[in-house]
Order: C-alpha cells, then structure tokens, then sequence
C-alpha cells in the first residue's frame, strides 16, 4: 500500500510492506525519498523517524545533486569514451559490414552499417561494455571465491538504472551493471566483492562491514573513487547509486 509523507519541502513516499524493519533510501538523480515499512507502523511514527533522518537525507541528496555526468552520446566522431577509467575518442566508420567495436590506440573505433541509427549505435556500445566486464568478472571470482569460501552460480551483465550490482544469496546469483566497464578495474573488483559478501551476510549490517573491512580494507576508497567517476544519463533513466539505511523495529 502506498501512501505519502510530507515535511516542509521534502514529499516522501512510504510503502507498506510485508517487511521486518524500516527502510529509508534516497534515489539519484534528483534525490527522490522513499520508505519501506512494515504495515503495523504507524504514518506519525514514520514521520518523527524521517525528521531524525532529515540530516542524512538532504546529505544525500547534496551528493547525488553534485555528481559530475555524462553527456548525451550523439556517436559522432572526436566524442569521448570510457574504458576502465581511460578516455578514449570514437571514430564512426559507416560501411556496409558487420558491425564492431575495435580499440586502435587511443580511438575507439565503431564501424556500422549506413542505416545504424544512434538506437543501434547504443545497443551495440552496450553490448561491447558487456563483453568486457564479463572478461573481467572472471578471474575477479577466481580471485575471490575462494578468499571468501564461497561460489556464484551464475553471473548476469546488463544494463542496471539504479545499481552497480545486486546479489540472489538464496540462488547464488549476481548481477553487475554494463556501466562498470566504464569505470577503473578497480571498482568492478569492490561491487564484486561487495556482492559475494552479500553471500555471507544479506544486510549492510555491521557485520557486513566488518566482513568488507576485513577481505578489502580499502573498499571504502573504492567506493568514493566510483562515485567520483561521471555517470550516465539518458532520456527517461535514473542515474545510478541509490543509498539507503535501514531501522529496526521491536515487536509489540
């Protein structure tokens, strides 16, 4: 059931769940709020547990307001492209060819057909990104299945609107964001790891963090060096990096 709070300038809006515990989060890009909670919670209780959050939420929505973004791609040639945090120019070759996606330097080169329209073009784009973080993914699980004792059933690349990566601990899956190949390796091996944790640990509890702490003593670094890094926006999507908490609540 939805409904919504209002608090001065800030309209939120709560979703009554079948849920143990209340869970606040903000969303990019504008910093929309929302919360889940269990059905027996009162509206009022929600609304005195928001202002004791609203702190936090307008610092993240200060965060996601000050994010550097992409600019739309057009596909046109000397348009700049990321490969694992390394700028690289396009040039458009139109001939009547398969089409690919070739590194040359420091050029990406896309070759398309003459009726590629910029839909295409995207698609195309998207599917090399995909292409690299699975070769990537790879031997990071090599790495760190065993580090971590734990194995992944399946691995999903797509395109994701608000997550680098989600994980399934009932059936051992993960899935990573296409986007990442766009970002330093090294960002792709902290949403790896923070979802084979997830293996251990469901939550982002303290115990969760005491675990990254304890296998990524730096992922704290690595999380602000994906932030730091320009994130795409397309017309109709979200930007990436919804964050959230989340709040106990005692039985009555």
């Amino acid at each position: 059931m939805l409904s919504q709070l209002t608090i001065g300038d800030l309209t939120i809006e709560v979703d009554f769940k079948p849920i143990k515990n209340i869970h606040l989060s903000v969303h990019p890009p504008d910093g929309h709020v929302r919360i889940a909670s269990p059905p027996r919670v009162a509206l009022e209780t929600l609304r005195v547990f928001a202002v004791t959050k609203l702190p936090w939420i307008r610092k993240q929505q200060k965060k996601f307001r000050a994010q550097k973004r992409e600019t739309p791609r057009e596909y046109l040639d000397r348009e700049s492209h990321y490969l694992w945090g390394q700028r690289l120019l396009l040039k458009v070759v139109v001939r009547d060819a398969p089409p690919k996606i070739e590194i040359r330097h420091r050029t990406l080169l896309m070759t398309v057909r003459p009726a590629m329209g910029k839909e295409s073009r995207d698609a195309l784009l998207a599917q090399w990104y995909r292409q690299k973080v699975k070769e990537v993914v790879h031997s990071l699980l090599e790495t760190w299945e065993p580090r971590l004792n734990v194995k992944i059933n399946q691995v999903f690349v797509r395109k994701m609107k608000t997550r680098w990566g989600s994980c399934n601990p009932m059936k051992g899956t993960i899935r990573l964001n296409t986007e990442l190949a766009k970002k330093p390796k090294e960002c792709l091996e902290y949403v790896v790891v923070h979802e084979l944790v997830h293996l251990l640990e469901s939550r982002h509890s303290e115990r969760f963090q005491r675990k990254m702490d304890s296998f990524l003593p730096h992922w704290r670094v690595l999380r602000e060096l994906l932030k730091s890094h320009p994130i795409a926006t397309e017309s109709g999507e979200k930007t990436l990096g919804k964050i959230h908490l989340y709040h106990s609540v005692k039985e009555s």
